[in-house]
């Protein structure tokens, strides 16, 4: 890892890293119920509103006009190990994840069979709450003077661990698709993104003299965040064969504004330690995505469709100051890049409809050399950390009732991840008279992350 990548560890909260690839960069992991059901890989195939999320060419494919809203139970789960201690964590969460719809015009005397324009909202809780466990191997040496003006030794024991954010992630997506002669699909979108969240990053430490205990704030932590981002989109889907479909779409860089509070403790006069909020705004530029799609369409009974999207730049934040500068200097060195597989399928059979999908997304960020206590003070490599690999699994079943519809789905997201934390500066709020400790060594644990998500789609057909 570069010289400026350990800089940002000590210097400002890991959780920026992680937000900024999973919640400006990462593609929506929520949809339309059949899209879901096959793990989001429709780039090809097209006709769902949730498939010109990938590749707008898709709304081209309508040949009526289409509305439908989709509802979604998310289980959120988190297991930490530290050391051979373990911590479990679950959230729950019921929302209107998605709604949408086409309209559908045909033309008449043309080789342009339809024209549509397609509107579709989706709607991503991002709530997580990772909690390390105590290990109080796990200590930092202090000495401070007591009422009688004598020096006392003692130590900080590590009781626990929390990264918790709360918000969501939402996408606007306006599309216009075009079928030329049922043989070629284009279609191009104006996406609008928000991001509304919350984060805090807090450690628990126990004086081992008397066992009291204080939670400590990350530098700068708590901090929120409320973001709008505008992208545009465009692709294609050409019949190259007798049942065979190739798809390619680009997405631009995501072009952000960011209004962000953030908390930063100090000493004040007194020799207390204090605290102010301040805000600040920044500007990113999250990556752009190209996505090749094929698809297997042999009948009317039977399709099946393959997606790749890459990742084709870096983050970048407007240079504002230091904190800008560490930033992308991290990303510049320690970003490879989004990299996402998915493969689906579905099965009609009269009005019934059977689904099934695999994704695979690989992890972002390089390999990391971090020092910790608890794994290597001189540092090890860590080729999962921050984000993780992750694996989607998914199955769903619809039933079509001509004009109207209904489709359910059942998701899966699972990966594991190096949780890094505790490099750097954390202030009590409660005086141990250690004030603001900074820490040249972290922490390091190890999480998986399991995702369950359940969806119902109810649509009409006119």
């Amino acid at each position: 890892m570069s010289v400026s990548a350990v800089m940002f560890l000590q210097a400002q909260d890991v959780s920026v890293i992680t937000n900024t690839v999973d919640l400006y960069s990462n593609s929506q992991a929520v949809g339309s119920a059949r899209s879901m059901g096959m793990a989001g890989a429709m780039g090809a195939i097209g006709g769902d509103i949730t498939a010109s999320d990938v590749n707008p060419a898709g709304t081209g494919v309508f040949i009526t006009s289409d509305l439908h809203a989709t509802l979604g139970i998310v289980n959120d789960k988190q297991k930490t190990t530290l050391n051979g201690f373990g911590a479990d964590t679950s959230q729950k969460n019921t929302d209107l994840v998605q709604a949408g719809g086409v309209a559908s015009f045909r033309m008449l005397g043309s080789k342009w069979q339809f024209v549509n324009v397609g509107v579709n909202y989706t709607n991503r809780n991002v709530d997580r709450f990772v909690k390390t466990p105590a290990d109080r191997d796990i200590h930092l040496p202090i000495s401070y003077t007591d009422g009688g003006g004598n020096t006392v030794n003692d130590a900080l024991l590590f009781d626990g661990h929390v990264y918790d954010r709360v918000g969501n992630v939402t996408k606007l997506n306006l599309t216009v698709g075009g079928n030329y002669d049922n043989r070629i699909y284009v279609g191009a979108g104006l996406n609008m993104h928000t991001v509304d969240f919350d984060q805090a990053d807090v450690a628990r430490l126990s004086l081992a003299s008397d066992n009291s205990y204080s939670d400590y704030n990350k530098q700068f932590t708590p901090y929120s965040e409320l973001s709008n981002g505008v992208s545009l989109s465009a692709g294609v889907i050409g019949k190259v064969a007798n049942g065979i479909r190739l798809g390619l779409a680009i997405e631009s860089p995501t072009w952000w504004n960011i209004d962000r509070a953030y908390t930063e403790y100090f000493y004040n006069t007194a020799n207390n330690i204090d605290y102010e909020v301040y805000g600040e705004s920044r500007s990113l530029s999250s990556p752009a995505k190209l996505t090749l799609s094929g698809a297997f369409v042999p009948n009317k009974n039977l399709a099946l469709n393959i997606d790749y999207t890459a990742g084709i730049s870096k983050p970048k934040f407007t240079n504002n100051g230091a904190a800008e500068d560490q930033l992308n200097a991290f990303f510049r060195n320690n970003y490879s890049g989004t990299s996402d597989l998915k493969i689906g399928g579905e099965y009609r059979l009269d009005g019934l409809r059977v689904r099934a999908g695999y994704g695979f997304a690989s992890n972002p960020i390089k390999d990391v050399t971090l020092r910790s206590v608890n794994v290597n003070e001189s540092g090890s490599v860590f080729g999962d950390a921050y984000l993780g690999k992750r694996q989607t699994l998914s199955a769903g079943l619809g039933y079509d009732f001509k004009a109207f519809y209904i489709d359910a789905a059942f998701s899966n997201v699972s990966g594991e991840y190096s949780n890094p934390f505790f490099a750097g500066e954390y202030a009590s709020g409660r005086n141990f008279n250690d004030g603001i400790n900074n820490n040249d060594l972290g922490i390091v644990s190890a999480t998986k992350s399991n995702r369950n998500t359940f969806v119902l789609t109810a649509g009409w057909k006119f």
